[in-house]
């Protein structure tokens, strides 16, 4: 059905206690079935939204960004597919390593990397930017040199009502607040109609 989709995903490879519940055998980064879909997706345009996180779950010490360079090495053998990388790596127990802004902004600054989107959705993500005085100006500042290539989403766990749905917005106000207009209209809509529109 040519025209009908825009996207493919989310896929799920490392993703904290969600990859233990699939069925079959144990998703990798280094399966050869992940690089057929992607070089797929490429080929006909699809987004791929991908969640894989940057660590492994309750690291142990000297355990850091497992799943990092193994990731990046994926995304770099898929120039020609726009991929979203779900939740910059952080989840419900996957913590931001230290200097986890700047892996990500190691990615955003190189060029073989241009074909990356990097979503912020999820109010576990939120938490994260909100959570001292200092992560506020940080992630300020880091969302606004990279406004072009930052997707916002509403993604919540469960949400029992509307409120709790639409939270993720509020949770991140002090970060957003701090943004230029034109920064944060790419983030919280141009940028996805530009990437998904170009699908």
């Amino acid at each position: 059905f040519p025209g009908v989709f825009t996207g493919i995903g989310e896929f799920t490879i490392h993703k904290e206690f969600v990859s233990a519940k699939v069925a079959g055998d144990v998703a990798s980064l280094h399966d050869p079935a992940l690089d057929r879909i992607l070089d797929f997706a490429g080929q006909v345009g699809l987004v791929v939204i991908l969640h894989n996180d940057i660590a492994m779950p309750f690291p142990k010490e000297g355990q850091t960004r497992e799943y990092y360079d193994d990731l990046k090495g994926v995304l770099k053998r898929h120039p020609d597919t726009r991929i979203v990388w779900a939740h910059l790596g952080v989840g419900r127990i996957i913590q931001p390593l230290k200097n986890h802004g700047r892996f990500i902004e190691e990615m955003l600054n190189d060029p073989a990397f241009d074909h990356v989107y990097f979503d912020i959705s999820w109010d576990e993500v939120a938490k994260y930017m909100v959570e001292t005085p200092a992560t506020i100006q940080f992630s300020a500042a880091f969302l606004e040199r990279h406004a072009d290539r930052i997707l916002f989403g509403t993604d919540t766990v469960a949400p029992a009502t509307p409120e709790k749905y639409h939270g993720v917005i509020a949770k991140y106000a002090p970060v957003l607040d701090r943004l230029t207009p034109e920064a944060r209209a790419k983030i919280l809509r141009t940028n996805y109609e530009r990437v998904f529109d170009e699908g």
